[in-house]
């Protein structure tokens, strides 16, 4: 009967026409096809009328609710985000970035730790010693007897405003022989 492999007719076409074009039908046929195409039809708007009378109600029980449109797209966000989260696929990709950024914070520590050793290995070489002695020298000739020692960014701010004193001293002293 009516399942046959031919193609199913666009809506708005003559199905009748369609179905006849390949093979011919008695009379008959064409009308218990054109009887159930009414009924088809028929359905089909009745089912139509339903689907929206059920829509309205749905919406008038949401607003009775107090259920809005931002609130229903925040739960399907919400269940989504819940089914996304619980698949294998997820868990195993979140466990290795986990990992990942655990290994970058390690190596951003190790990067630091050598830094740190480096300016240590600095400020201990001889080098740097002799510069610090030099400065401390300077400070002391310059400020008098209050080496207190100090950290090195307060000898090197002591060093400079000795350094500026030193000139003014020496032009004041040359303006005035």
């Amino acid at each position: 009967g009516l399942l046959r492999s031919d193609s199913i007719p666009e809506v708005g076409e003559d199905a009748a026409a369609t179905v006849g074009m390949g093979e011919t039908l008695s009379e008959e046929e064409q009308d218990e096809l054109r009887k159930d195409l009414a009924k088809v039809e028929e359905e089909i708007q009745t089912l139509s009328q339903v689907l929206a009378a059920k829509e309205k109600h749905l919406a008038e029980i949401k607003r009775k609710l107090g259920i809005n449109s931002l609130q229903e797209l925040r739960q399907n966000i919400t269940k989504s985000w819940q089914d996304v989260t619980s698949t294998a696929a997820y868990k195993k990709t979140s466990e290795t970035l986990s990992q990942a950024g655990q290994k970058a914070s390690a190596a951003f520590s190790s990067v630091g730790s050598v830094i740190t050793k480096k300016f240590e290995d600095v400020r201990n070489s001889p080098t740097f010693k002799s510069f610090e002695e030099k400065v401390e020298s300077l400070k002391s000739k310059v400020g008098g007897s209050k080496s207190t020692g100090g950290d090195f960014g307060e000898v090197l701010n002591s060093a400079a405003n000795a350094s500026a004193t030193e000139t003014i001293t020496e032009q004041t002293q040359e303006e005035t022989h």
